[in-house]
C-alpha cells in the first residue's frame, strides 16, 4: 500500500471575524488574478455559510478580476426546501455574494429536479477539471460540505445525495437560520470530499468559538473520515484562516 502524503496547512489567525474576512479575501483575490493571468477561464468553488460572509465580502470589494471569465460553483444544498427559500445556499450566494459582482457565471445545484438525477447532472457538469481556487468552511463535527462523519474520503462520486446528521441539522439552526430543529430539511445533495479537494488550491475561513475543537481536530487526529477536516492535511495548498475564537493553539 502506498503512504499517504501529508502536508501541514498554513494557519492564519487574526483578531475577529471582520479581520479574518479581509486577509482571506485578498488572499483569494490574488489567487484568482494569478490564475486569470495564466488562462482564460478560471473556476471558482464556494461554501455558503455565515462563516463564510466576511470573506466573501471582502472577495467582492477587490479590484482587478475580471468575473465574465470565472465559473463558479457550490458545494452542497438542501432538498425539500421551496426554490425561494431563503436558507437555500444557492439562494444565499446569491444574494450575499454574486449580486455585488458583474455578470458571472453561477452553476447551481437545483434542488427541485429528482435528487439522484441532480447529484449526477451536477457532478457532470463540474466536468473533471480541477478548481482553480476552493472556498470553503468546516462544520462543528468537521465536515467539509456536507460529508457529515464518518465520511467518504475515497468517495468515487463527485456529488451524491445524503441525510444530515443531528449535528449539522443543530448547527443550522444555531446558526439562525432554521427556527427549530424539526424545521431543518434531513436530506441535501452535497460534492464529495475528493471532489473537492481536486483543486489548485483551497482556502478555508473558519472563525467562531464553536468552530474550535473542529479545528483542534482538523489539525491533529489521524487522518480519516471520522474527522473530515483532516482531509485537507492531504492537499500541498491549504491555508485556515481563524480568528480569537476559533484557533485551539
Amino acid at each position: 500500500m502506498t503512504a499517504l502524503t501529508t502536508y501541514s496547512p498554513a494557519v492564519s489567525a487574526h483578531p475577529d471575524r471582520a479581520a479574518l474576512g479581509k486577509h482571506a479575501g485578498a488572499h483569494a483575490a490574488e489567487t484568482l488574478r494569478r490564475a486569470l493571468r495564466n488562462q482564460h477561464e478560471v473556476r471558482l468553488m464556494l461554501a455558503a455559510a455565515p462563516s463564510q460572509e466576511a470573506t466573501l465580502l471582502a472577495l467582492a470589494q477587490e479590484p482587478g478580476i475580471d468575473w465574465s471569465r470565472l465559473t463558479c460553483f457550490h458545494m452542497d444544498d438542501y432538498l425539500a426546501l421551496p426554490a425561494d427559500a431563503p436558507q437555500g445556499f444557492g439562494n444565499w450566494l446569491e444574494r450575499t455574494f454574486f449580486s455585488r459582482l458583474p455578470p458571472t457565471t453561477f452553476h447551481r445545484i437545483n434542488p427541485e429536479n429528482p435528487a439522484e438525477e441532480e447529484a449526477g447532472r451536477y457532478g457532470t457538469l463540474m466536468g473533471q477539471d480541477p478548481f482553480d481556487l476552493v472556498l470553503l468552511g468546516l462544520g462543528v463535527n468537521g465536515h467539509l460540505a456536507f460529508n457529515d462523519p464518518p465520511a467518504d474520503l475515497a468517495d468515487p462520486l463527485p456529488a451524491r445525495v445524503i441525510t444530515l446528521d443531528q449535528v449539522s441539522r443543530q448547527q443550522q439552526v444555531d446558526e439562525g437560520h432554521f427556527p427549530g430543529f424539526d424545521d431543518v430539511p434531513q436530506r441535501a445533495i452535497t460534492v464529495s470530499i475528493p471532489r473537492l479537494l481536486h483543486a489548485s488550491e483551497i482556502i478555508a475561513s473558519v472563525p467562531g468559538s464553536a468552530k474550535k475543537m473542529a479545528v483542534q481536530n482538523t489539525l491533529n487526529q489521524p487522518i480519516s473520515g471520522n474527522h473530515p477536516g483532516t482531509a485537507l492535511r492531504t492537499h500541498p495548498n491549504v491555508t485556515i484562516y481563524l480568528d480569537a475564537e476559533s484557533d485551539p493553539r
